[in-house]
């Protein structure tokens, strides 16, 4: 301010002109002229910041910044959610945490621009009638007694509730999807009967220039064995589900991280379906009710479970070697029979986590975890 009003007195008082005030000043003649003709003197208000300190979360910053930082060695959709990390300080501090939701999302988001810049993504809404569901895999790590696996992780959602499950796996194939759905349907007393899915190679065999979809005989008999109906999304159009797509990233944000470590994944599986029961518990994001009381129409729709139980294991016949070891998967897995069974053809039962040679009663032979990936 001192330099304008010097400027101004150059030029008002002393007489002198614009190109004598640049030289002595060493101002541009641009910014002498700006500074001359200025007719605004008006203080400029002042601006809130956006910025806030957070002071009640002084005694947690601490914690907060542990696991955000943590997250970098995290996928980018296994980090935590605002959400999460409130679940989270509740459950670490159940006695002092008294800090509110609004508060720790507003430091999350600052903290997390200055950590990983903005991610930000839109979806649009759907409507659909109650019984109707929608399937989806998501990608998920997780520790089995220790060992890290990118594993996979099957959703089941119901729209018009917003009502959600899912099973956690070591892969995506025909017997995780079977397995994932008969146990959600068993979980839940009954199937919907009316089921969404992308065009997985897992089920669809060939798009039609019709709209219609040739399928695995695996999947139409798994359908017609549980009576529901199946629909396909439009090619490349996975966000015409958008439900189980929100699903997928919920689920992850919210039981999957941090990233789970457990000693046996079919007892996770068990407990992850009493925490979805648990989560239905909060209020619709747009509906007035809670999601177990519009699920309560979801459940009054599904169908009857079947009164035969439906085998989910996949049966190959394979020939083992001169060491009594088979191989599958275009040779990439090697399991070992017995060398009874050289040179012999041997009925393989495949689970989704499991390989079973079987004898000639269809006796279990020996039991090995399935692999996956490339071991």
């Amino acid at each position: 301010m001192t330099q304008e009003h010097n400027t101004r007195g150059m030029f008002f008082v002393e007489g002198k002109n614009i190109s004598q005030i640049s030289r002595e000043t060493g101002f541009d003649r641009k910014t002498v002229r700006a500074r001359l003709e200025k007719d605004d003197w008006n203080k400029e208000k002042p601006t809130i910041s956006h910025g806030c300190s957070y002071p009640s979360l002084d005694p947690y910053k601490a914690t907060i910044d542990e696991w955000l930082n943590a997250d970098k060695m995290a996928k980018r959709k296994q980090r935590h959610t605002a959400k999460r990390i409130y679940d989270r300080l509740i459950e670490k501090y159940p006695e002092d945490f008294d800090v509110s939701y609004r508060t720790v999302a507003g430091y999350v988001a600052e903290k997390r621009k200055e950590i990983f810049g903005k991610e930000k993504c839109g979806y649009i809404p759907l409507e659909h009638i109650p019984g109707e569901a929608q399937a989806d895999f998501g990608d998920a790590e997780f520790y089995e007694n220790g060992k890290l696996f990118s594993g996979k992780y099957l959703n089941l959602s119901f729209p018009y509730s917003n009502k959600g499950f899912f099973q956690l796996f070591k892969g995506e194939n025909q017997e995780c999807l079977f397995e994932g759905l008969t146990a959600i349907f068993e979980y839940i007393g009954g199937v919907p009967q009316r089921i969404w899915f992308d065009n997985t190679r897992t089920i669809v065999t060939k798009v039609l220039k019709d709209g219609g979809r040739n399928l695995t005989d695996d999947f139409v008999r798994f359908m017609e064995h549980y009576r529901f109906e199946s629909a396909f999304c439009n090619v490349e159009a996975g966000h015409e589900k958008g439900n189980v797509e929100r699903k997928v990233g919920y689920h992850r944000s919210n039981m999957l991280v941090p990233v789970p470590e457990f000693h046996s994944l079919k007892e996770f599986n068990e407990q992850i379906l009493k925490r979805c029961d648990e989560d239905s518990q909060r209020e619709h994001y747009r509906k007035n009710a809670t999601i177990e009381e519009l699920y309560a129409e979801d459940k009054a729709a599904l169908l009857d479970l079947p009164s035969v139980s439906f085998d989910t294991s996949k049966y190959l016949t394979v020939k083992a070697n001169g060491y009594g070891r088979i191989h599958l998967n275009n040779g990439l897995h090697e399991y070992s029979v017995s060398p009874k069974y050289a040179y012999s053809r041997v009925v393989v039962k495949i689970t989704a986590n499991h390989v079973i040679p079987l004898d000639e009663s269809y006796r279990e032979i020996v039991r090995h975890n399935r692999l996956y990936g490339l071991k």
